[in-house]
């Protein structure tokens, strides 16, 4: 009898133990935003809106990160503020963020997928689980059409500027687009002047420590927009881009000297299923909440 009634408390406690770790280990993560040019944190028609969607949808803590000490900082910060500068900023700022230091997911919109990617890269300190990023720009940009929140005519005024000075050490310094400004048809000379996407995909050289902490990553979800009219090329989103040498026909990932070289680790991680390729019909950063749901929240639960 008191054999009996000792198995029966061993299982009881057994089995509380498992259902604890079962708890633990499905507990939902918070969330981590990062927006793109020409956007803010806090927009309501924008981040705003996506972090009160995902607050109400899945019941979690969602930050979006804010650069600078107001809305307008923030949106100048898009521009004029270095994306290195920007990432050791948001690095520090995560750090201290207690909610997240059990592990958060990321969801990057626009620039912001490649300068959160470099977080996760540069931080080794931060447990990021999933990485999503919406029409990011991994191998950079050739072109800034109807680029957001500026005129038709601005915007070929930046793209014209960046044909001719993106390389200097003045622009490189200034303006933020011309940190992943990719010429094609000089590969040399973007590898050896880039100060942050050169850097970021190892383009120079190899640093082993943004290998490991990108391997770390469960997921790393790129979603690229069929009719993007802003991000040229549209490969780019899925970390394609243009063949060396010419501004016509794109390659794949797959085919690129970064996967081949597995300079990044892209490789390894392509053969354990953690990149994802997803497809949304929009123009630029237009989805709708159906298609959020059903497309990413599969990451985020």
């Amino acid at each position: 009898m008191t054999s009996g009634n000792g198995y029966q408390w061993v299982t009881k406690i057994i089995n509380l133990v498992f259902q604890y770790f079962s708890e633990v280990h499905s507990e939902k993560l918070p969330i981590v935003l990062w927006h793109g040019m020409g956007d803010t944190c806090c927009f309501p028609f924008s981040l705003g809106g996506v972090k009160k969607f995902l607050e109400s949808e899945i019941g979690v803590y969602v930050k979006s990160i804010e650069i600078g000490n107001s809305i307008t900082e923030d949106f100048k910060s898009g521009y004029l503020v270095h994306p290195n500068q920007q990432v050791e900023m948001v690095c520090a700022d995560l750090n201290n963020d207690t909610k997240l230091s059990n592990g958060f997911n990321g969801i990057g919109f626009s620039q912001g997928g490649q300068f959160l990617r470099a977080v996760v890269q540069r931080c080794s300190s931060l447990r990021m689980s999933n990485l999503i990023t919406l029409g990011g720009q991994h191998q950079g940009v050739f072109g800034l059409p109807n680029c957001p929140s500026l005129s038709s005519r601005t915007c070929e005024r930046f793209r014209q500027l960046l044909n001719y000075a993106a390389y200097t050490e003045l622009m490189q310094n200034f303006l933020v687009q011309a940190t992943y400004w990719h010429d094609p048809l000089d590969e040399a000379k973007y590898k050896n002047s880039s100060t942050f996407l050169g850097d970021i995909n190892n383009e120079r050289s190899v640093n082993q420590t943004y290998v490991d902490n990108l391997k770390k990553l469960n997921n790393f979800v790129m979603v690229r927009f069929n009719k993007d009219s802003i991000v040229q090329p549209l490969d780019s989103q899925w970390f394609g881009y243009y063949k060396p040498g010419q501004d016509k026909e794109t390659q794949g990932l797959r085919d690129s000297e970064i996967y081949i070289q597995d300079r990044l680790g892209l490789q390894e991680m392509d053969k354990q299923n953690k990149i994802a390729f997803l497809e949304c019909e929009g123009n630029h950063l237009q989805f709708t909440k159906e298609w959020f749901r059903r497309a990413l929240f599969p990451y985020l639960k």
